[in-house]
């Protein structure tokens, strides 16, 4: 495959909220070796990076009050991150065996997630009702595995059509998927009430939703808090997409015409657009790259930016 995955992620503190309880990240997962010494004509201590062996996109919605809410999202977004760097097994590709070990290995993580936000209301029983919402897009090219709990949501654009990839797991979807009542019999609020996320009922049981699909050159994968969905339509969000800008100008236009519509939450989004070579003056090949702008964004946390990978020494002290 010869391409580039153009990605940026941005997040907005809302206007009734005095904290972003949101995270994102964006993360090129590849192999380094580090030099201590050679008789090549490189620095010691340097560190080489092979090519790109896998992609990791999430967003992580925290709930509770103020502080509550904000450690809720990073306690599962960096024990995420220390779980694929230091515990998961590397996937090269995604045949059906690695697929299923994939899946399994998503469902640990997710549990231990879980695990870690009980731990820490038990040593903390001040911090009870703090829970998180978790999307996560893993991509081994072509293979997207999709881990979702919560009603932070997932979409795929392609061809001019946008469907939703992730359930919302939400009261109203409960009771609607129950056959309890009909969706126009609900009030909307009940829209902002989650089940079955990350820190939720210790006594229930987390039920992560987990997809893989194949992702193709042209589509676009959106990734996004509540926040900003509850402002939008999809016919909304599919209008903007198709508009063709790239990945950081199409974030900027989500959040600002959300914030238009009296969006008054914390809003977070990450798009990635997958471009064939020549796009947009496009010209890399040797495998799927990712690119993460980072010009005009003062406000946001932003992902570091993701160069060509290839055997390129960065110097380091020892």
């Amino acid at each position: 495959m010869s391409g580039k995955m153009d990605c940026f992620g941005l997040t907005k503190i809302g206007s009734h909220q005095t904290v972003n309880q949101d995270q994102f990240l964006i993360a090129d997962l590849e192999k380094s070796m580090r030099l201590h010494s050679s008789s090549l004509s490189l620095d010691s201590y340097s560190r080489l990076y092979g090519n790109s062996q896998a992609k990791l996109l999430l967003v992580s919605d925290g709930i509770g009050d103020s502080g509550t809410g904000d450690l809720a999202s990073r306690l599962v977004t960096e024990h995420l991150t220390r779980y694929l760097l230091n515990e998961m097994p590397w996937f090269l590709e995604c045949d059906s065996d690695a697929c299923t070990e994939l899946q399994q290995e998503f469902l640990n993580v997710v549990e231990q997630c879980q695990e870690r936000m009980e731990f820490d209301i038990e040593e903390h029983p001040e911090r009870t009702g703090m829970e998180a919402t978790l999307t996560l897009g893993y991509l081994i090219w072509p293979v997207l595995t999709i881990v979702h709990v919560g009603h932070s949501r997932c979409y795929l654009y392609r061809d001019s059509r946008l469907s939703q990839l992730t359930q919302d797991h939400n009261l109203t979807e409960r009771l609607v998927k129950s056959g309890a009542l009909n969706a126009g019999d609900l009030p909307e609020v009940w829209q902002e009430m989650p089940f079955n996320v990350i820190g939720g009922d210790p006594h229930g049981k987390l039920s992560p939703q987990i997809i893989q699909t194949e992702i193709k050159v042209g589509d676009t994968l959106m990734l996004c808090t509540d926040g900003l969905t509850r402002q939008f339509s999809d016919t909304s969000i599919s209008e903007i997409l198709s508009r063709n800008l790239m990945a950081d100008e199409t974030c900027i236009q989500l959040i600002n015409e959300a914030q238009a519509c009296n969006g008054t939450d914390n809003m977070t989004v990450i798009v990635a657009r997958f471009l064939d070579v020549g796009d947009q003056d496009v010209a890399l090949s040797g495998g799927l790259q990712m690119k993460t702008d980072r010009e005009n964004m003062p406000e946001s946390r932003q992902p570091q930016q993701h160069n060509t990978p290839g055997a390129q020494p960065e110097k380091q002290q020892p």
